[in-house]
């Protein structure tokens, strides 16, 4: 059971690989504010128009009415006089996104952002490690690695069905075409990812 901030706003933060529910349970919470009588509004970066422009889908099929934004001072905008306010795939957004999101909860508004916590190299993503330090609340999915069954932390991007260049592109929207949820034993970092990786990565032996 969790005891509501008193007196403002607060930051819940959803994160995980691609296909741990990520959108799905900010939706839920979405559907629950708006259940309660708050208005409630869900914003996506312009670029996720992998489903439905006008709307946040999730892989299994859930979906809510959302607007769409380029900046974060566009978030901002839209979102004023909304009691509940969520932001989905938070990571596509450039670092404003953090004073926009703390402006919000300063004058009072719930704030839901989900976004991917790992880009496909398994490097923190964008603004999300800042989200993660200031969220009042955080919860950490996870999927089911598309190798071994298990329970995956990581998204891997693959190119022609192997590992993508580490070099590649950070943001690039897909789904099942072009990603793979994976453990961290089973993913597979691309090449020369040694100079950045996280030393854990590293030391199991996988670059």
């Amino acid at each position: 059971m969790r005891t509501q901030p008193k007196g403002g706003g607060w930051l819940e933060v959803v994160c995980g690989p691609m296909f741990s529910g990520k959108s799905e349970e900010l939706i839920r919470r979405l559907r629950r504010a708006e259940i309660a009588g708050q208005r409630a509004l869900v914003v996506k970066p312009v670029i996720d128009d992998r489903y439905d422009v006008g709307h946040v889908v999730s892989h299994a099929g859930a979906k809510m009415r959302a607007v769409t934004a380029t900046t974060p001072s566009e978030v901002q905008r839209l979102a004023q006089g909304y009691d509940a306010v969520g932001i989905d795939e938070v990571q596509f957004f450039d670092e404003g996104i953090i004073d926009a999101i703390d402006e919000l909860v300063r004058r009072g508004a719930r704030v839901v952002a989900a976004g991917l916590a790992q880009d496909f190299r398994g490097l923190p993503f964008g603004s999300m490690p800042t989200l993660l330090c200031v969220a009042e609340f955080v919860d950490k999915l996870e999927a089911v690695c598309h190798r071994c069954g298990g329970p995956a932390t990581m998204t891997q991007r693959l190119v022609d069905g192997s590992p993508a260049p580490f070099e590649g592109e950070t943001i690039q929207v897909g789904a099942l075409d072009s990603y793979e949820a994976r453990c961290r034993a089973c993913f597979e970092p691309g090449e020369d990812a040694s100079r950045v990786l996280p030393v854990t990565l590293i030391h199991s032996g996988r670059v």
